[in-house]
């Protein structure tokens, strides 16, 4: 029997390297807590209180561990190197039950290695992304769902792969959540990819940056996405909640309350972007998939790294059945 692929996350991997810093470094911010910088003492030694190396990171790996856990059939699609580095994510993949055979590794190139310097709850990530090849296997069965994320300079042209895949197989749903390269790039060049998307999932700030404005009104924000054509947009805004749109209605979302503060916020956008798209695997309505999301969000950054505190399906419907009163999605 032909294997199916629920959910295809494409996207690049990398391995991340806590570093937990001490009282020597601190945040300063403006008046307003925003345009916040770390700082450290220059040209001296700054201790920190402890190291953790966390495997098969980034928000493509992030989001197919999740659907993994939500109990779908779920595929990784991306590079590492031949190295040791390489070997560690692809095993620790397969202990999440993420199918990893369309991970490519590619000769003369090390896997993507990322510093995360932690401050909690806040973390700055010094990230360098490696220069690999991508390409679609021919042997891959049509996936249900492609969920595209961050991808490095190198993969400029692998997107007009992605964008004639999508034509040829119009059946494939298309979640989208851009990355920094991605959102760089620009509208043009990723037209076809915005024409085919169905769920689409940025922040504000994001979402300005794509569109080339400074329009907070969420509702104005959506209906600019849409005119770039996805079916759903989905507009995250932090500690503040959630916003979204069917192209008809606009909805809002807070966040599943805490049951304590976060720990590390590592990974937060990914789960809520993740679970939300798994809802809709499972045939979940975009309104019930809203009620999901922030579930996931909530219990990652209670832990270190974006997939210690993923949920698993049966995990997640307790937390909804115990869910407080005012946990309720909103028409505005």
């Amino acid at each position: 029997m032909e294997k199916e692929i629920d959910f295809l996350a494409v996207g690049d991997i990398t391995i991340d390297a806590f570093i937990k810093l001490k009282e020597s470094a601190e945040a300063k911010c403006d008046i307003d807590e925003k345009n916040c910088k770390l700082c450290l003492p220059l040209g001296d030694k700054v201790p920190f209180e402890e190291a953790d190396v966390v495997n098969a990171v980034g928000n493509s790996p992030n989001a197919s561990v999740s659907a993994a856990r939500l109990g779908l059939s779920s595929y990784l699609l991306a590079n590492v190197g031949n190295d040791e580095n390489g070997k560690s994510c692809i095993k620790a993949l397969e202990e999440n039950n993420v199918h990893a055979e369309y991970v490519g590794v590619q000769e003369g190139l090390p896997t993507n290695y990322h510093y995360v310097l932690w401050l909690p709850p806040e973390r700055t990530i010094l990230v360098k992304q490696v220069p690999f090849t991508y390409h679609i296997p021919k042997d891959m069965p049509v996936p249900k769902w492609m969920y595209l994320s961050s991808m490095g300079q190198s993969s400029e042209a692998f997107h007009a792969e992605i964008a004639d895949y999508l034509k040829t197989h119009p059946e494939i749903k298309l979640a989208f959540q851009p990355g920094t390269f991605q959102m760089k790039m620009g509208i043009e060049k990723l037209k076809e990819i915005y024409t085919h998307t169905t769920l689409f999932f940025v922040n504000v700030e994001e979402a300005q940056r794509i569109l080339s404005t400074t329009e907070r009104d969420i509702k104005k924000l959506c209906d600019m996405i849409h005119a770039l054509g996805p079916k759903y947009v989905v507009i995250t805004d932090g500690p503040a909640g959630a916003y979204g749109s069917d192209g008809t209605h606009t909805y809002f979302m807070p966040i599943y309350p805490d049951p304590k503060p976060p720990y590390e916020r590592t990974g937060a956008g990914d789960a809520f972007a993740s679970t939300f798209t798994s809802a809709m695997v499972l045939g979940k309505s975009f309104e019930e998939a809203f009620t999901w999301a922030p579930i996931n969000s909530m219990s990652v950054v209670q832990y270190v790294g974006a997939q210690k505190g993923l949920l698993s399906k049966e995990q997640l419907e307790t937390y909804l059945q115990n869910a407080p009163e005012d946990y309720k999605l909103k028409e505005i």
